[in-house]
């Protein structure tokens, strides 16, 4: 519907990754550094964490849009909470090898053989895990034993281990020391400041061919990104609604006045909280797998950690989250 009125070519803010649309922040860049980096080592773990939305599956898919089909064959995998042999048939049809009803010997036999086969042809493996703070230890350590494949001292496997923040405490557990060994580069996303999100909305509305229709004021741009904290799953959320907001209401322009009446629909709906919410002081532990979480288990729980759209932000950026919420909170009395 929006996409007509504002004469766009398609859909710039869709909730789901996108490697197409992807924007270079400063945490972004620096990521994708890194992940080039650790790739062209051609070995080892490469680890990738963030909060949820914060662009690490786009970051993932815009690096492997980029590499070479003839040196490199990529699969992945979204994990759950798998124990070891599930994540041997997890890897096994990731590259689409026959898993079912083969014991472990048999999925470890064919997994090398297939890496071989591969790395005769010239061609280095590369498996992305995505969640893999879902990961059990059992599984972590099966990743950690394909690594040690080899074909004429080369590595056959090389693996993206892309997960949230929890993952960071898993990973510094002591009994994971031996996969800590083994990574090579890694990298933490972190939310995007106000000119970064101001930028990356204008980048979005540039790819489905926008001219500046509709207008954001300066204003608005501040508030959006005060609500969203810079992560940019919640700006598509937001400017989606913007956009659907301002076609209904036959609108050009968006300044302030129009995103805190989106924000309101959107905190009235609960589809969407503010950032100017606190996270609750358990954020880390209460997204922690249970199974790392039991007293006297494998890992202990890790220690709460604030939102990093809280971090090093100041004085002044709680007096403008303030600031919204009485304007929002007006905006819903009418006074």
């Amino acid at each position: 519907m929006y996409a007509e009125h504002y004469n766009l070519t398609g859909r710039p803010f869709q909730l789901s990754p996108d490697h197409r649309f992807f924007y270079s922040s400063r945490s972004h860049k620096k990521a994708l550094a890194y992940l080039s980096f650790g790739l062209n080592e051609r070995e080892g773990f490469i680890v990738v964490t963030g909060d949820v939305g914060a662009g690490k599956t786009t970051l993932v898919g815009h690096l492997m849009s980029q590499i070479d089909r003839e040196r490199f064959l990529s699969a992945n995998v979204v994990t759950t909470q798998l124990e070891a042999d599930d994540a041997l048939r997890m890897v096994a049809s990731a590259f689409r090898l026959p898993f079912e009803q083969r014991d472990k010997a048999t999925l470890l036999r064919q997994i090398e053989d297939f890496l071989i086969s591969r790395h005769e042809l010239g061609k280095h493996a590369l498996l992305v895990v995505d969640e893999a703070q879902n990961m059990t230890p059992s599984a972590l350590e099966e990743l950690r034993m394909l690594s040690n494949f080899e074909a004429d001292g080369k590595p056959l496997l090389q693996c993206f281990l892309v997960g949230q923040p929890q993952f960071r405490a898993i990973m510094a557990h002591p009994a994971m020391e031996q996969l800590r060994q083994r990574v090579i580069a890694s990298c933490h996303l972190e939310p995007m400041d106000v000119a970064e999100t101001r930028a990356y909305i204008q980048h979005r509305l540039k790819m489905v061919g926008s001219n500046n229709d509709p207008a954001i004021s300066d204003e608005a741009y501040h508030l959006i990104h005060l609500h969203t904290g810079g992560v940019p799953r919640r700006i598509n959320t937001l400017c989606s609604r913007l956009l659907l907001f301002g076609y209904l209401e036959n609108l050009h322009h968006f300044d302030d006045d129009v995103v805190l009446e989106v924000v309101t629909e959107l905190a009235e709906e609960g589809t969407q909280h503010s950032a100017t919410e606190r996270p609750a002081e358990n954020v880390v532990t209460s997204q922690t797998p249970a199974h790392l979480q039991a007293s006297g288990g494998f890992f202990s729980a890790p220690t709460a950690s604030p939102s990093t759209g809280w971090t090093a932000t100041g004085p002044s950026y709680s007096t403008a989250l303030d600031t919204l919420d009485r304007r929002v909170a007006a905006l819903k009395t009418g006074h």
